[in-house]
């Protein structure tokens, strides 16, 4: 399996925000959305905060591949899902707690909600050229 270089996961888990966009069932990309992107250990995660019923999010299940853009990393992916009831969310809500801290909290709840969480999708790239 491919996994992220050093140099891909410090720019992608330090950039702000992530274009994603999946493939369509022909293969064409949908249009991109912009989402926040949290690093946890040697891997990259990505929400939807309006859940499995979000455009962008059910886009995503059609094929389960895309292209993201962040922090000058441009990268074809495949999306996998992070079960909701698994231990690795409460991970994944610390790093997005450390990461968008200085938003109100608001904002960075409805990254760690049930909803959110129920639509965390693990970021495994499909080579490492690129």
């Amino acid at each position: 399996m491919t996994t992220w270089t050093n140099d891909e996961l410090t720019r992608i888990g330090t950039a702000e925000e992530l274009e994603i966009a999946s493939l369509r069932s022909d293969g064409t990309l949908r249009k991109s959305r912009t989402i926040w992107v949290v690093r946890h250990n040697d891997e990259l995660y990505v929400r939807s905060v309006y859940g499995r019923t979000s455009a962008w999010f059910r886009g995503v299940q059609e094929r389960y591949e895309g292209f993201i853009h962040a922090g000058g990393i441009h990268k074809d992916v495949t999306f996998v899902e992070v079960d909701a009831n698994d231990h690795l969310n409460d991970q994944i809500d610390e790093a997005y707690r450390a990461k968008y801290r200085r938003y109100a909290a608001s904002i960075v709840d409805s990254t760690v909600s049930p909803m959110a969480r129920s639509a965390t999708l693990k970021l495994v790239p499909l080579s490492n050229e690129g």
